[in-house]
């Protein structure tokens, strides 16, 4: 029986990256899909990894990487930019439309999107996300995630492939970038965030890891999954307990104004020097939205018992 064969877009980037160590571990065969960045040695080497360069932007770079493949999990797009609400209709739903577009020509059998629980706009622990596709978010980055969702069950419905969208909570751990720069941040007393208790669902890296091996491996997995833990949290809470652990300062709680006008500075050094925003208004559009998922579906086609319940249990992941 031949193994299964599955394709990662943005397999040099922080999740993709980890899904990538994860599965190659597994019994199958690894297309690791990158386009500036490098991927580590010891990964690159494996025998059952493969690694293409592509860009999405161009249908014609995506044939080969995709031949034979099973599954995508599509990861690929770009965040830490200045003005976002400028590029992300083309860097999320155009160039998504390219990787369909050449999955359906090379018979993919499934593509599963990363999305996460914000689509469907503010939802909280006793109202959670549910699975639809008519929310209404405020920020660009949930917009055009939406209009992604959107594309790929219509394709999926015209083509005949098998869809899933995985709306996963905030992953959190060691070594993933936006966790770390809060830490850079509060370890230089510089960490900010806004009063209003904002809810947050969690999943630390390995639950993810697994569910998403769990997605792209395990027969009959098809629609909206959220991916979360079982805690219940403020971000506020969150970050005051990271950061202490760490042994850093706890972020300040400031007024809404300055965290605007830090983003507002940082996107506007983006914008002159070409270098990455690390914060971004449209960031703290999605930030200030409280987000919760039903992982019902989660949990009993997925992944049935989380390493870690919440993240008080899973905090030993900052060591």
């Amino acid at each position: 029986m031949l193994k299964q064969k599955i394709a990662i877009t943005g397999a040099a980037g922080n999740l993709g990256n980890l899904l990538a160590y994860g599965l190659q571990k597994k019994d199958v065969e690894l297309n690791l899909l990158i386009h500036n960045k490098k991927i580590s040695d010891d990964l690159s080497s494996q025998q059952n990894v493969s690694i293409f360069k592509t860009d999405l932007a161009d249908e014609g770079s995506l044939f080969d990487a995709l031949k034979d493949v099973d599954t995508i999990v599509h990861f690929a797009g770009v965040l830490f930019k200045a003005n976002p609400e400028k590029f992300l209709s083309e860097t999320n739903t155009r160039y998504f439309n390219n990787l369909l577009n050449v999955a359906v020509k090379q018979q993919v059998k499934k593509v599963i999107l990363i999305s996460f629980p914000h689509v469907e706009g503010e939802t909280f622990p006793h109202k959670p996300a549910d699975g639809t596709l008519d929310g209404n978010p405020i920020s660009a980055h949930a917009q055009t995630r939406l209009e992604e969702e959107k594309l790929l069950f219509k394709y999926a419905e015209q083509y005949k492939f098998t869809p899933v969208s995985l709306r996963v909570g905030m992953v959190y751990g060691k070594n993933i970038l936006m966790i770390d720069a809060a830490q850079w941040f509060a370890r230089h007393y510089l960490l900010g965030v806004w009063k209003q208790p904002t809810y947050i669902h969690l999943i630390s890296k390995d639950d993810f890891v697994n569910a998403t091996i769990a997605a792209a491996i395990k027969p009959n997995i098809h629609g909206i999954y959220h991916i979360g833990d079982e805690g219940i949290q403020t971000l506020q809470q969150f970050l005051d307990d990271i950061t202490t652990y760490k042994g850093n300062h706890k972020p300040w709680r400031m007024p809404l104004w300055i965290i605007m006008f830090a983003a507002r500075s940082f996107e506007l050094y983006s914008s002159l020097s070409g270098k990455i925003s690390p914060l971004t208004r449209d960031f703290i559009k999605i930030g200030r939205i409280s987000y919760y998922g039903n992982t019902e579906r989660m949990r009993k086609e997925l992944l049935p018992t989380l390493k870690y319940k919440t993240y008080k249990e899973g905090i030993t992941l900052f060591e």
